[in-house]
């Protein structure tokens, strides 16, 4: 199956935006594909990446972060946001570096999601981590990133997601549900 690509809309004017860190707000009025007028909220955004890193072992190395939005901390893959002229690849293995404190020796790619598809136009791209090496150095993380790294079985995180006892983003479930694709795990 072929995934169809952009159908480009003509923006007929912008009327406010907002610059923030890593992303803008923009309200714009515009021309749809299929003639017709819209005014749409849309948040523009760099894309980003997100790795699921998997240990020589089998286990699955994930984050704890504390997310101001929903004030609370989270389960989630190691993810950042992409930097101006960084492949998606380049940034994911960065930033498994930064904050779990692991690299890995073979990548796959998991392929694309889009988030917010309403009101935003971020990409994350998706990839398997697999032969980790765990680091000397600590991880780093940003200033403004409380993360707690942890490792637990495929079983466990399995577990987790079903009972829905603990919060995962939804990034994190699309990641998973593809990784168990290629793991063959059911």
């Amino acid at each position: 199956m072929t995934i169809p690509g952009p159908e480009p809309s003509e923006i007929v004017e912008t009327k406010a935006c907002l610059d923030a860190k890593k992303i803008r707000f923009e309200i714009n009025k515009f021309l749809m594909p299929n003639s017709m007028e819209g005014e749409f909220g849309i948040i523009r955004h760099p894309g980003a990446a997100l790795a699921v890193p998997i240990t020589k072992s089998g286990e699955v190395i994930i984050l704890r972060q504390y997310r101001f939005a929903c004030s609370r901390r989270i389960l989630e893959f190691p993810a950042g946001t992409l930097e101006e002229g960084e492949s998606p690849l380049e940034s994911i293995k960065r930033e498994i570096q930064e904050e779990s404190g692991y690299s890995a020796d073979k990548w796959d790619n998991l392929g694309m999601m889009l988030p917010c598809p309403g009101y935003s136009d971020e990409t994350i791209h998706l990839f398997l981590a697999r032969d980790l090496n765990k680091l000397e150095k600590k991880p780093q993380g940003d200033a403004d990133e409380d993360i707690e790294v942890l490792k637990m079985s495929i079983g466990k995180l399995n577990d987790i997601i079903a009972s829905g006892k603990e919060s995962l983003d939804g990034k994190s479930i699309t990641a998973w549900f593809r990784a168990c694709q290629i793991l063959n795990i059911r």
